[in-house]
């Protein structure tokens, strides 16, 4: 049995600010545990996204993916995606709506209600921690995911979403 909600937490840890995807993976995955809600979410972390995560859509009810974005508006963005192929909001190749594309291509249907929560993040330079401002940015995320996680429902991740834009 699926977890309702997937996680996708993408970065990778030796390039500065694109660690905060998996930063964040972590402070979720203990807060999760701590508030006994780890059996409702799966976290999937990775370097970037592949081919091969359409298949950690199956079976859940809502998709969320996490990662750092150069030039994304402080602290962070919220918002809905659809299925496509070739946009790219992050600073990976295959961007979470082509993973929903493959998805709806390979299992003849529509993939769960996706959003994607890009953290903002100021340098990605090889063998550097994260800065100060990501950190910043991190926290100010963390509360939102949070919030997520406590109201698993479309409506709720809609409104979180509205009020994320706005701060924007």
């Amino acid at each position: 049995m699926s977890a309702p909600l997937v996680v996708f937490a993408v970065g990778n840890p030796s390039r500065g600010d694109d660690a905060l995807g998996p930063v964040l993976c972590g402070r979720l995955a203990e807060w999760l545990e701590n508030e006994g809600l780890a059996g409702q979410v799966e976290l999937v972390e990775d370097f970037q996204l592949q081919i091969e995560h359409a298949l950690d859509l199956v079976g859940r009810e809502l998709a969320l993916f996490i990662d750092a974005g150069a030039g994304t508006p402080a602290p962070y963005t919220l918002g809905r995606i659809e299925p496509a192929a070739g946009i790219a909001h992050t600073t990976h190749e295959l961007p979470p709506e082509a993973v929903l594309q493959v998805y709806r291509q390979t299992e003849g249907g529509e993939p769960p209600p996706a959003f994607v929560l890009c953290v903002r993040g100021e340098s990605f330079e090889l063998g550097e921690p994260l800065s100060a401002a990501a950190e910043a940015h991190a926290a100010a995320a963390f509360a939102c995911l949070q919030r997520l996680c406590r109201a698993p429902r479309l409506d709720a991740w809609r409104t979180e979403a509205g009020h994320a834009a706005l701060a924007a």
